[in-house]
């Protein structure tokens, strides 16, 4: 594989990055030398105990407890860090507070402006301890949020986190069935929630929503809202819901932190699987300390004082990712709203104003912006800009071509891949190598990521399955009301037993080692970055009157594009018109979002089932790629493979 190279950092660069320092130091600690970033990869992998004590000590982890065995069992799922140690995240959070120095910049499209500083950051946690604290929140509890990207947002995980409690937190953009169906799994005692937000230009009021939701949860003690659309919010409201602007005028003291198990439930995040209810993926405390610490300072070499932001809403693991930052000094920068209004470059222009030193944003973003044809760098100073990081959906080679011709050409550009199951990035950037065009630079340290071919063998040069096949720290602890660990492992583990099977096609480079991301291999619809459970869609398509079954792919097509084709039967007797359509189309956005909007509905005479009864998506979805059909699906398998031939008519005109 021949790939171009775009970019490489100066030696002055590689040896003031953090990588660099860490390599250092376990030469001095360790006498462990490497001669590139690929053989401190093997290393990491081939003895990640080592590995990740080693991270223990090199970021000094303040602990209450000590550890016992970094990991007695190598065993997924169910392999437990750290056994022994107490610890507290958000307590990290706190060792870097310099009173005067700005926490947090922030931003929206209706013109907020804020900055907060450390002093003032510290003391709206305290006093948001002191209050959940008096409602009799405490360890285990769980506390969600329905609110935008701002910085109550970060305020209230924050504190949540320091009573050892359990945060989970959606969008406002999702509807009121979509947050039910998440929140009620977890059944939480208090619930943030903002009265609406404004998107592209528009207010959108959420207060029935709220309340829809605040019925629908029978566990919520208490309601807190945040008047974000409407000052006088609260009159719409019950008076027993409080405004949170009342609770940080409460004197908090000093602030507190709650140790608790380094395997101890940090947070649930939500991941739409093919049947049923979302995932409710539950992450640990010290796991997701020790690898954020790690990605941040090795794969995004983010430094004390620099100003770190990335484009994304509440709804996204990028949300709980974008916390992270405030671990190694540096300042976290929020934005909400619309990422094109009201200019198609507003994102560059808020750069310019805050001087953002690491741009993170997702893959149909950037590609948005060369189909555009957008001419960055003569518009915008991005001089303060040293990375531009995307993720969310494969980025193009013709993008990354774009990227260094028209947004800067000395950048690091660290595309990365990952996902919610894990809240990070399996593979991503390091300062020790180029960039080449169209490949993510690395396999993340400690991730022992393979491409398996069909015969199960790992593969370079040739597509694959991504398969990882060794725990790593920030892996679910486990899943919320899954029994006897039943859908975790039918998640990942049903396909390669003891191997992490993670539902993307990948190309490994053997002479780069960069990697390239092909897509989903399995159901999962990513949609604008955004990972959406075809349950999700059945659920609304099913209320429709008319309608008997249907069938949702996504293609993820050349140059970034995407097509989302919704495959519908009908009951006898029915047609299909533009009635129908329209009220799919409303229902999907009224339970979900627009983003579950299909981009064409297309009647078909029959979906395509397996003899056990489950709907063939992934076969489906190789047929409309024009994958070979003897590969693409066990014509034996089928209930009824008569139905096949309409799609493989249909994938010719794609």
């Amino acid at each position: 594989m021949n790939a171009k190279k775009l970019w490489e950092g100066s030696q002055q660069f590689k040896q003031n990055s953090h990588l660099s320092h860490y390599c250092n130091w376990l030469k001095k600690n360790y006498e462990l030398t490497f001669e590139d970033y690929h053989s401190l990869w093997q290393w990491s992998v081939a003895n990640i105990e080592d590995f990740w004590e080693s991270l223990w000590h090199y970021f000094d982890i303040k602990y209450h407890s000590p550890y016992s065995n970094v990991l007695p069992s190598n065993d997924m799922p169910g392999c437990k860090w750290f056994e022994g140690a107490t610890l507290n995240y958000a307590e990290h959070i706190f060792r870097h507070s310099h009173p005067e120095k700005t926490a947090i910049y922030f931003s929206n499209e209706a013109g907020r402006r804020e900055e907060i500083t450390w002093a003032t950051l510290e003391t709206k946690v305290a006093s948001m301890i002191s209050y959940l604290k008096s409602l009799g929140v405490k360890k285990d509890d769980r506390v969600v949020a329905f609110i935008p990207n701002v910085p109550e947002a970060t305020i209230v995980f924050l504190a949540v986190n320091a009573l050892g409690a359990i945060w989970s937190c959606t969008s406002p953009d999702f509807g009121t069935e979509s947050v039910v169906n998440r929140f009620e799994q977890i059944q939480p005692k208090v619930l943030i929630a903002v009265d609406g937000y404004f998107y592209n230009g528009k207010p959108y009021d959420k207060t029935n929503t709220v309340k829809d939701i605040a019925s629908a949860l029978p566990t919520l003690e208490k309601v807190i809202i945040l008047p974000y659309l409407n000052a006088s919010a609260l009159e719409n409201f019950s008076d027993e819901f409080v405004d949170i602007h009342s609770i940080f005028e409460i004197d908090g003291g000093t602030l507190e932190f709650v140790p608790v198990d380094f395997n101890h439930p940090i947070w649930v995040l939500y991941s739409s699987g093919t049947t049923g209810l979302p995932k409710a993926i539950v992450q640990s405390h010290g796991g997701i300390l020790l690898e954020h610490l790690k990605y941040m300072a090795f794969h995004n070499d983010v430094k004390e004082d620099e100003r770190y932001f990335w484009f994304t809403t509440t709804g996204w693991m990028m949300w709980n990712f974008l916390q992270s930052p405030l671990l190694m000094g540096a300042s976290i920068v929020l934005y909400d709203g619309s990422p094109t209004y009201p200019n198609f470059d507003s994102l560059w222009r808020f750069s310019d104003q805050i001087g953002i030193h690491h741009f993170g944003t997702s893959a149909p973003f950037l590609v948005a912006n060369m189909k555009k044809q957008m001419d960055i760098k003569s518009n915008h100073d991005l001089s303060s800009i040293r990375s531009i990081s995307s993720t969310g959906a494969p980025l193009p080679a013709e993008a990354f071509q774009y990227v260094y011709d028209f947004i800067k050409k000395d950048v690091w550009l660290c595309s990365m891949a990952g996902g919610t199951d894990v809240c990070t990035a399996f593979v991503g950037g390091t300062p020790f190598n180029g960039v080449y065009k169209g490949e993510i630079q690395c396999r993340a340290l400690g991730v022992s990521l393979y491409a398996l071919d069909h015969k199960g063998e790992p593969i370079e040069d040739g597509l694959g399955e991504m398969v990882i096949d060794k725990p790593m720290p920030s892996m679910p602890i486990y899943f919320w009301n899954d029994t006897d660990d039943a859908r975790y492992k039918s998640s990942y583990f049903e396909d390669y037993p003891g191997k992490w099977r993670h539902g993307d096609f990948i190309k490994i480079n053997s002479k780069t080692k960069g990697l390239v991301i092909y897509g989903r291999s399995d159901a999962t619809l990513n949609r604008h970055g955004i990972r959406i459970g075809t349950s999700e869609i059945y659920s609304a398509v099913n209320k429709i009157e008319g309608i008997a079954d249907s069938l949702i792919i996504n293609l993820e097509l050349e140059e970034g594009k995407h097509y989302m084709p919704l495959f519908v039967k009908l009951k006898p007797g029915i047609e299909l018109n533009d009635d129908i359509k329209s009220n799919i189309n409303q229902q999907l956005k009224t339970d979900y979002s627009p983003r579950h909007v299909p981009d064409e509905i297309i009647e078909v005479a029959d979906i395509p089932y397996t003899l056990s009864g489950k709907k063939m998506e992934a076969p489906i979805k190789k047929i409309l790629l024009k994958m070979p059909l003897e590969t693409s699906i066990n014509m034996d398998a089928m209930r009824n493979p008569e139905s096949i031939q309409f799609f493989i008519e249909f994938a010719e005109g794609i």
